[in-house]
């Protein structure tokens, strides 16, 4: 069979995912834990070999719970050790990279994990392989197209797959969204070229990132040791209008010139990148039936360390939703909240990012997003009146806590809908794909029933259960 001359091999997935990074196999695990069918396909002919977002956030920690990788996560990563400040090959002081934060039982994460990103791919990627997913590398998508019925994704192969419904994760340089014809508007963050390296290097500890401030016209030198590997990161900033040497020569001559080591202690370059740091977002987030979601959406400075994470909880978002509609008989309008919740989270985070990288704002609270939330969502449906502002209102984060034999977040674990009674023992409502828990008074809450979506969010909260039926059967929970 031909489609606008292209041979067609008969490959029918329910959802198409293009790009293997995090975002593409995130959404991968948590579809397949659905049982929806989903092919997640990447250009290249492996996963992605680089450390580049390294930093995992307290709420991502949270989502990795939820999709059974967290305990690889953890093994695999390590905490942000304090920043040594060099000059002249001499130590002249310390530098906290982020405000210190406590665990306490409605947030058990407190603070950054750090785990290479390549790293990060080969535990999700194992976890789709025990889910029974699948990636297909080498696939390059060179045209899509869609109908009203699905999408057929065209590949440099001569291939073609038909979907019911495609996703974009395929990075900032999106084929995808190009082929959809969505622009980016946004702005340069920072005209000065950056690089980042993964390199081995001798010569310095790792009990601690390395500072060495600019001097005369050189641009600054951090180099982290990276938890859970042997390599070290490079970042370094070079001057407008010049241009990063990602040689092994080049990055030796940056790294000696830069700080006390010799260029020999520089002994192997394992990936490099340069870049320009800029902060820009596609003007949809959706065409018809395909998404975009991580990079494709929206591109950003990696100060903060929030687009690895943004990117997976886009994917967190965009699953149970895809899943809602293909295997739980929910409306196909649930899919227009997607959006509608992702879109200004995004434009959030770009503006944060910037700033943190210009030094306006320190990395602490907001850049951990464990208040991210969907109060304005028309999913949010809040029924109690004279709330205060700082109480838990439907929209936000459902928090943790263990009330009785009751752990919150292994009650929420999996891929249905919780339905919460906190100190009250008002009658609930039968919710087939929700799992009823009650537990005593809980301040984090408040008195009340609490309806939490399968991404841990509260979609819908009352005193009693009154109105929770006709929410519950909108949204395919009855």
């Amino acid at each position: 069979m031909r489609l606008n001359g292209v041979k067609e091999t008969v490959v029918n997935t329910d959802v198409l995912i293009v790009g293997a990074g995090p975002t593409g196999l995130a959404l991968g695990v948590d579809l397949a834990r659905r049982g929806v069918r989903a092919l997640v396909v990447e250009r290249a002919e492996g996963l992605f070999p680089g450390s580049r977002g390294k930093g995992i956030q307290p709420r991502t920690m949270e989502v990795f719970d939820d999709l059974g990788v967290l305990d690889a996560i953890r093994a695999a990563g390590g905490s942000y050790p304090v920043g040594m400040i060099w000059q002249d090959g001499e130590r002249v002081g310390e530098h906290q990279l982020f405000d210190p934060a406590e665990a306490s039982d409605d947030s058990p994460y407190a603070e950054p994990w750090m785990v290479p990103q390549w790293r990060t791919q080969e535990i999700l990627f194992a976890r789709l392989e025990e889910l029974g997913g699948r990636v297909g590398f080498g696939r390059e998508v060179v045209g899509l197209r869609q109908d009203e019925d699905g999408v057929t994704a065209e590949f440099a192969s001569g291939t073609a797959v038909r979907a019911r419904y495609a996703v974009a994760a395929d990075g900032g340089r999106s084929a995808v969204r190009r082929a959809l014809g969505i622009g980016m508007t946004g702005e340069t963050v920072d005209p000065n070229p950056m690089l980042v390296a993964d390199v081995r290097i001798t010569g310095l500890d790792r009990d601690n990132w390395h500072i060495f401030p600019p001097r005369e016209d050189d641009g600054f030198l951090a180099i982290w040791p990276l938890a859970g590997a042997e390599d070290f990161q490079v970042v370094a900033q070079f001057p407008e209008g010049t241009d990063a040497d990602l040689s092994l020569d080049g990055i030796r001559k940056v790294v000696a010139t830069r700080s006390h080591l010799a260029p020999a202690e520089v002994t192997e370059v394992r990936w490099a990148s340069d870049f320009r740091p800029r902060a820009a977002m596609a003007d949809r987030f959706r065409a018809g039936r395909v998404f975009l979601a991580g990079d494709a959406a929206h591109v950003h400075s990696p100060a903060g360390g929030q687009g690895l994470n943004t990117s997976v909880q886009d994917a967190y978002n965009l699953g149970w939703k895809l899943g809602a509609v293909l295997r739980g008989g929910a409306p196909v309008s649930l899919l227009d909240s997607y959006e509608e919740e992702r879109l200004p989270v995004a434009a959030d985070m770009l503006g944060l990012s910037t700033q943190v990288h210009r030094g306006e704002v320190r990395r602490g609270e907001a850049t951990r997003q464990l208040g991210l939330g969907y109060r304005g969502s028309s999913l949010a449906v809040e029924t109690r009146a004279g709330l205060a502002r700082d109480a838990l209102h439907a929209g936000d984060r459902a928090p943790d806590g263990i009330r009785g034999d009751v752990r919150l977040f292994d009650a929420f674990r999996g891929p249905h809908w919780t339905l919460l009674a906190v100190g009250t023992e008002a009658e609930l409502p039968t919710l087939a794909g929700a799992r009823t828990v009650r537990i005593p008074a809980y301040e984090e809450y408040g008195a009340g029933v609490f309806l939490v979506r399968p991404d841990g969010y509260v979609g819908w909260a009352g005193r009693t259960a009154a109105g929770l039926t006709e929410y519950a059967a909108r949204v395919a929970v009855a």
